[in-house]
């Protein structure tokens, strides 16, 4: 069902409590720039370096081990992108930071989150992924006014796992999430801001485990206290991550006012329903996550493997797009002397046409940009 079959059911029925399987028509993502000559080297050198490591390190040793298929089909060609544009194109320092990552993703459990561990934290529905910006981000809602549980590291791992369901539902050629807070207050909550260490564990965590996954940040009623916290962790936010922050906005410049909640003054009438919400969400989340799995899987289990291959965009990964033509099989010799008798006006016009319809090899160069 899509997008607007489902709202249009939904407003038949009574208030959405569903997750939006898909971005309106015309909410596409942006076309990614093409690498220059020197950034294509340095993701080529990156990668490289990258197919060659074998294990992840770790103090720990319960978590140093072999590379796992998870870790490789991390490893993508956008991902690798992604810690290059995070470290300004410095190859050394982008190879260090995915070390660091991988290491963290395993000493954190980030694989091992689990929706009936993180669910006691979103039974209020204090972080919600629903509809899709103008651009094709997810809309990860935040609702600090829902609070309902005391300060422990299962919060934070909380944020962690929905970030992770964002990218397991994010359309093809979209990388970068739509984070919507409202700070309204509630009857049980009046102070909507979070802990300063809370606050700047999980700025590292967003900075340093997630680079380039922000794509805009939309904040409204916003209250005296929490502009004081904006100020106290101002200095802990990366400055190309301040300019995609937007204050008191109208969201519905960046969010097709049917996708977007009624509570963020959007058109769109949700209640959440965690009994109905939180599995239909895991239940689409690992549907997809299974899909890409079984592409990378299909594409030889690639390190630098396509996004768009594994999201559905594209056909072909990059092991099967640099594979040749396979080469016709050899004609018996009785058939060679045969058609050396043979006039050209016996020939059918039909057995020499070439299909100009079969899709050109794309060799990993030619790839689809970051």
């Amino acid at each position: 069902m899509g997008a607007d079959t489902q709202n249009t059911a939904a407003a038949a029925t009574g208030p959405l409590k569903l997750p939006i399987p898909f971005p309106t028509p015309d909410s596409i993502p942006p076309e990614r720039p093409v690498l220059t000559e020197d950034q294509t080297k340095k993701y080529e050198w990156l990668l490289e370096q990258v197919r060659g490591w074998t294990t992840v390190a770790s103090k720990d040793a319960a978590v140093a081990g072999p590379l796992s298929d998870e870790d490789r089909m991390w490893l993508t060609r956008e991902c690798l992108l992604r810690y290059l544009r995070a470290t300004k194109w410095h190859e050394k320092e982008a190879a260090k930071r995915l070390q660091d990552t991988l290491t963290w993703r395993r000493e954190y459990g980030v694989d091992g989150l689990t929706a009936e561990h993180i669910s006691p934290e979103n039974e209020t529905g204090k972080q919600v992924l629903l509809g899709y910006d103008k651009q094709g981000r997810v809309c990860h809602y935040l609702n600090p006014g829902r609070q309902n549980t005391d300060p422990t590291p299962r919060q934070v791992q909380h944020l962690v796992y929905m970030v992770e369901r964002v990218i397991d539902i994010m359309p093809a050629g979209q990388e970068t999430l739509a984070l919507l807070i409202n700070f309204k207050t509630s009857k049980s909550r009046t102070n909507t801001a979070p802990g300063i260490s809370t606050g700047r564990e999980v700025l590292h965590i967003l900075q340093t485990h997630y680079p380039e996954r922000l794509g805009r940040a939309l904040i409204i009623n916003v209250p005296w206290v929490v502009w004081g916290f904006f100020k106290l962790i101002t200095p802990f936010i990366d400055p190309h991550t301040r300019e995609k922050l937007k204050f008191n906005e109208d969201m519905n410049q960046y969010v097709p006012s049917e996708q977007l909640w009624t509570e963020f003054l959007g058109k769109l009438e949700f209640d959440y329903d965690h009994d109905v919400y939180w599995p239909a969400l895991t239940k689409m989340a690992a549907e997809r996550r299974a899909e890409r799995v079984a592409r990378w899987e299909a594409g030889g289990k690639q390190i630098g493997e396509l996004e768009d291959y594994l999201f559905g965009k594209v056909e072909q990964g990059i092991a099967q797009a640099a594979e040749p033509a396979a080469a016709p099989a050899a004609a018996p010799a009785e058939a060679v002397l045969e058609a050396a008798d043979t006039s050209v006006e016996d020939l059918k016009v039909a057995d020499l046409k070439v299909d100009d319809e079969a899709p050109a090899a794309k060799t990993e160069g030619a790839a689809i940009a970051a």
